[in-house]
C-alpha cells in the first residue's frame, strides 16, 4: 500500500488534490472545476502543517480589497473533520483575506486528506509560490525530506526542480542565523549566499556578509571576494595553470557540486578532479548528485 501511495503523491500537488473529492453531502463525485460548496467561514480552522509563519499583513490587507470588489476568482481547499467542522489544506491567504472582507462564507473543494498529506500538500503548495524567499523555499524542501521521507530525486520531481538546484536551496540552511535572516528579508540575493556558502570559516563568511552590506556589493564582486579571502596555503595549491576554458570548466563543477573544485591538467591534457567533502552527510549529498 505505501508503494501506491507513494506513485500518487509522485504526480505532484495536483494529483493529491485531484484524488478522493467528496462533497459536503458526503459522496463521491467525478471531477468538475465547477464542483465546489459555500463553507461558512466560521466552521474552518487553519491548517496545522501550514509552513509559512508569516503573512505581509499589507499584502493581506490588498487582497482583501480585492476580494471585496472581485470576490473569490479561486475556492480554497479543505477536509472534513465532522459535519460542521473543516480544516484548510490549501489557500491561507484567501482564507485570511476573506476574513478580513468580512465574508461569511467562501468557496471551496472537499478532499480527503490524511495529516502526512496535509503537510506535504501545504509545502508544495508554498513552494510553488512565486513570493517565497529562499530560505522557506530551503526550510520546506527540509521538512519534505526529513518529515515526508522523499529522497533528493523524488523531491527534485516532486517540485519540478533538478538534485542541483534542490541542493543548492538545501545549503543555504548551513549559513549562519544572520546570514539567513538577511536573505528572508531580502537584504542579500541568493547569488550572495551562494559565494558565502563557498567559505569554510563561519567569521570570514560574517566579514564577507557584513562587507556585502556596507559596500552594497555585486555577486561577481562577492565572488572575487571570496577567492580573495581564500588560506594562503589553499591559494598556493590552486592550479594557475588552467586555461580560460578550463577555468570555466571549473567554476561550472563547483556550482553544480555545491563545493570548491580543484580541476588539475598538464600539458599532455591529462589530470584530475578532486571533489572534497567536510562529512558523510556531506559525502552522501554528493554522491546523490553523482547518482552512484
Amino acid at each position: 500500500m505505501a508503494a501506491k501511495k507513494r506513485n500518487a503523491l509522485g504526480k505532484g500537488l495536483s494529483a493529491l488534490l485531484d484524488d478522493n473529492e467528496t462533497t459536503k453531502k458526503g459522496p463521491k463525485k467525478t471531477r468538475n472545476p465547477t464542483n465546489f460548496n459555500e463553507i461558512l467561514i466560521s466552521e474552518i480552522e487553519t491548517n496545522p502543517y501550514q509552513p509559512r509563519d508569516y503573512f505581509d499583513e499589507e499584502a493581506l490587507n490588498e487582497l482583501s480589497e480585492s476580494i471585496k470588489v472581485q470576490g473569490i476568482i479561486q475556492p480554497i481547499t479543505v477536509r472534513r473533520l465532522s459535519n460542521n467542522e473543516y480544516q484548510l489544506i490549501s489557500g491561507e491567504r484567501r482564507f485570511q483575506a476573506s476574513k478580513i472582507a468580512g465574508l461569511k462564507t467562501i468557496p471551496a473543494y472537499i478532499r480527503k486528506a490524511d495529516d502526512q498529506q496535509m503537510l506535504e500538500m501545504g509545502l508544495i503548495e508554498n513552494i510553488q509560490r512565486e513570493d517565497l524567499n529562499a530560505i522557506e523555499i530551503a526550510l520546506s524542501y527540509q521538512r519534505l525530506l526529513e518529515e515526508i521521507g522523499l529522497k533528493q530525486e523524488d523531491l527534485g520531481k516532486r517540485v519540478g526542480k533538478n538534485r542541483t538546484t534542490v541542493n543548492n536551496y538545501l545549503r543555504l540552511l548551513k549559513l549562519p542565523p544572520v546570514i539567513q535572516s538577511a536573505l528572508k528579508e531580502q537584504k542579500i540575493s541568493m547569488g550572495h549566499a551562494r559565494a558565502l556558502i563557498t567559505v569554510d570559516n563561519v567569521d570570514t563568511q560574517l566579514a564577507i556578509f557584513e562587507k556585502i552590506l556596507s559596500e552594497e556589493l555585486s555577486v561577481r564582486k562577492v565572488e572575487a571576494l571570496v577567492r580573495d579571502f581564500q588560506p594562503k596555503e589553499k591559494k598556493e595549491k590552486t592550479n594557475t595553470s588552467l586555461s580560460p576554458e578550463f577555468k570555466g570548466l571549473q567554476d561550472k563543477l563547483s556550482s553544480h557540486f555545491g563545493t570548491k573544485i580543484n580541476l588539475r591538467k598538464d600539458n599532455k591534457n591529462k589530470g584530475e578532479i578532486k571533489i572534497p567533502f567536510v562529512s558523510l552527510e556531506d559525502l552522501n549529498r554528493l554522491l546523490d548528485i553523482l547518482d552512484v
